[in-house]
């Protein structure tokens, strides 16, 4: 640090206002990373939550001697509950705030992974199941809407990307968990400790993560835009300081408070266009970014993986290890995406991935449709094995490059203040609805129409979405939140 004394005044030199002012920027960007991480810990239990009902299935059998635990419904009633959770997240944010609202849904993962452990009947363990959906639907919208209204735009797509990153990798950690437990145990039914069998631990694995994210979200602010729609200015200016530094904070502030100048508290009805009456363009445009997300059948892959590759005649641990092969893959395409969504942008990924996704469900649709069958049904693809696996490999890779991370991060930043939470409600509905249907109906497909004709319509699906990204879609990157137009 040079420092020059003239006339008894003290001066500081430009190289040392530069390092003090890279030291505060380096200083706020930590903090910006540090609450990034506290809030997609929500999205690992996301994750989490939804893997870890895999290797509990044989006990929840034996336990309640019942088949009901283990079938399609009650994977899929779990969705119901993101669903209602994801639509009221977003109505309640606006009225209680965001950072609130995860530590409600951080309350519902402990609650729900100590009920579905400690469960001695179905109805008993379906109801802490849809409580533990609740808050991964509410972890769901609210996680990338929180970083995209703390994180600067220009790298406000690559931090909410972490959000689809902890997502995957809180299914493998779940999958990781269950298996070790199962095999310390000798059978997921076996006793483990306390005269506690397995499967009810792996629920209990589950606390850990659940109530360091509660604990963790004592650390962090809530939404300065929040702040700012309550009229606490003083508060929201103090965040936005330790987040962007004084100077950078003042002008923001004054930013958010034209953005809402005028603007009443958010309301349903303002996703209604004022003169036409119609539902407002930005809404419909996320409806349907949240819809194709699963249209294109990536939770096929997701739920129903082991299914599709013994159908398809590998064997049990061939299909088990395909779907780690998969999962290794989605975390490097979410990587890859992180490092250059700021820099290519939105649109561009979203419109390649779905023409990734269209080229390869079309191959993989060829593959099962000249496949044989055997005599227990099962397909048998012969010289269209390798084809069929590398085709749905690529497949994973392009969705997870592009539409699974870049959906949460439009979501997250392209609705304008006023109408953000109302939007992520309607968005989230959209998402989770879908996803329960294309979970509910994939069974029943591929026993009306086969693999072929199921895969024909996530292909259709993944073509629709070239032109809607062509169409609908607008570029975000860069774009101040305050700068959205609805």
């Amino acid at each position: 640090m040079q420092i020059t004394t003239i006339t008894g005044v003290t001066i500081l030199q430009p190289n040392s206002v530069t390092a003090a002012l890279t030291a505060t920027e380096a200083d706020n960007r930590g903090f910006i990373l540090f609450i990034t991480i506290v809030a997609t810990l929500g999205g690992f239990l996301f994750g989490y939550d939804s893997g870890v009902i895999n290797g509990t299935v044989d006990g929840l059998q034996q336990a309640f001697n019942s088949q009901s635990a283990g079938t399609g419904f009650n994977v899929a009633s779990m969705l119901l509950g993101c669903a209602v959770g994801a639509f009221f997240a977003g109505r309640l944010a606006d009225v209680s705030g965001r950072r609130t609202l995860l530590q409600v849904a951080a309350v519902f993962f402990v609650i729900s992974a100590w009920g579905s452990g400690v469960a001695d009947s179905s109805l008993e363990f379906v109801f802490y199941r849809i409580l533990g959906g609740l808050a991964v639907g509410a972890a769901s919208v609210m996680a990338p809407a929180y970083i995209s209204e703390v994180a600067p735009a220009r790298y406000r797509g690559m931090l909410t990307t972490v959000q689809q990153i902890a997502i995957i990798f809180g299914l493998f950690m779940a999958f990781i968990s269950n298996y070790l437990l199962a095999k310390f145990a000798g059978a997921s039914t076996a006793v483990l400790w306390l005269d506690f069998a397995a499967w009810r631990w792996m629920f209990w694995m589950e606390l850990i993560p659940a109530v360091l994210f509660l604990l963790m979200l004592l650390f962090i602010p809530e939404s300065p835009r929040f702040l700012v729609l309550k009229g606490k200015t003083a508060l929201a200016k103090t965040v936005l300081t330790r987040l962007y530094g004084d100077t950078a904070a003042t002008r923001k502030l004054t930013e958010i408070q034209q953005s809402l100048e005028g603007n009443h508290q958010p309301q349903l009805r303002d996703l209604f266009d004022k003169q036409s009456g119609k539902l407002r363009r930005i809404v419909w445009v996320g409806i349907g970014l949240a819809t194709f997300q699963q249209l294109v059948g990536i939770n096929v892959v997701f739920y129903y993986g082991a299914v599709l590759w013994q159908a398809v005649g590998f064997s049990e641990s061939d299909a088990l290890l395909i779907n780690v092969i998969s999962g290794a893959l989605s975390i490097a395409a979410c990587v890859i995406t992180l490092l250059v969504i700021d820099k290519i942008g939105r649109k561009p990924l979203l419109k390649w991935g779905s023409v990734g996704m269209a080229i390869t469900l079309a191959l993989m649709v060829l593959a099962f449709a000249n496949a044989d069958q055997d005599a227990n049904g099962r397909l048998l693809l012969g010289d269209w094995g390798i084809v069929a696996l590398i085709s749905a490999n690529a497949y994973v890779f392009f969705f997870n490059m592009s539409w699974g991370p870049v959906m949460w991060v439009m979501l997250g930043e392209m609705f304008p203040n006023q109408i953000r939470g109302s939007g992520l409600a309607v968005s989230g509905l959209a998402q989770w609805s879908s996803n329960f249907l294309i979970t509910m109906t994939f069974p029943l497909l591929l026993s009306g129409i086969g693999l072929a004709g199921a895969y024909g319509l996530y292909t259709l699906g993944a073509f629709c979405s070239i032109f809607f990204v062509a169409k609908m879609v607008h570029e975000t990157k860069g774009t101040e939140l305050e700068d959205m137009q609805g």
